[in-house]
């Protein structure tokens, strides 16, 4: 299995999508990036521990002069990254577990810019359904509790696309660390750091979470029952579909986009012709 490493964060993180103001304005992606930063240097200064609480979004956001948004999206970039774990009601702490995010995988996101979105879901379909195949052969019991943790994440957050998301890539992670080669897990780190940047700019738009986590409950039974040429089929049935929801997703996006532009005078790129790779993971 994975060797433990130790906790490392990225002297330069990839500029994340930009949040939006309270009067609907963009928000700079640079102070999330900031704020990002911020906390990745209190962990590797030794200032915040495995299993410590961080301060609440207002005390962040009067802290740093951001916008309580802004720390929102920080937090669930670092909690779909694995650094920080979200207990509704009880706040967002350090994760206590092994590190999962390293200099190495981010270095290589550059790579990813630029692909169009069919040859990330191609890349993701040889990739992923090998990984949920060598899952369902080598998953120990701790890898089949994570799955199973995130998939009732994503049961009982079908109601908040942002929460969903965080536990959807936690799923894909959990699988390529279930399947024992450190070299595909790193080339997933890769795929799905760059996927939650991309992703989370359209998943307000999403409507079929809940049909979205029905499957990815079927993906992690099978694993479960070590039928790897079933939990193999269903990872590619999943990326099959949610490569037509991610088209449905930008276009909505794409026009509300427009819509807000026209209203407000800002100028911003539209995702579509050249959207960044991103699906329902």
């Amino acid at each position: 299995m994975t060797a433990h490493r130790r906790r490392a964060l990225p002297k330069e993180v990839p500029t994340p999508a930009p949040s939006r103001n309270s009067d609907g304005s963009p928000e700079s992606g640079h102070l999330v990036r900031r704020v990002v930063e911020h906390i990745g240097k209190l962990i590797e200064d030794h200032r915040l521990h495995p299993g410590d609480r961080l301060p609440s979004e207002r005390e962040m956001a009067h802290q740093l002069h951001v916008s309580r948004a802004t720390i929102r999206d920080a937090i669930g970039y670092l909690a779909a990254m694995g650094v920080l774990k979200i207990r509704q009601g009880a706040g967002t702490f350090v994760s206590d577990g092994p590190p999962e995010i390293g200099r190495s995988s981010l270095d290589l996101i550059g790579v990813l810019h630029g692909f169009q979105p069919w040859q990330m879901f191609e890349t993701r379909i040889i990739l992923e359904r090998s990984l949920a195949a060598l899952a369902a052969e080598r998953g120990e019991n701790g890898h089949l509790a994570a799955l199973a943790g995130e998939v009732a994440g994503m049961s009982a957050t079908c109601h908040d696309p942002a929460q969903y998301l965080i536990h959807d890539v936690r799923f894909h992670r959990a699988i390529a660390s279930a399947s024992g080669n450190p070299i595909l897990a790193a080339l997933m780190e890769t795929i799905v750091t760059a996927l939650y940047e991309n992703r989370r700019e359209t998943v307000e738009g999403a409507t079929n979470l809940g049909e979205s986590a029905d499957i990815h409950r079927e993906i992690y039974q099978a694993i479960r029952a070590r039928d790897a040429a079933h939990a193999g089929s269903l990872m590619e049935q999943h990326l099959r579909q949610a490569e037509a929801a991610q088209l449905a997703e930008n276009a909505q996006t794409a026009a509300g986009s427009a819509s807000h532009s026209s209203t407000t005078a800002i100028v911003r790129p539209l995702p579509g012709k050249d959207v960044q790779p991103g699906t329902e993971s």
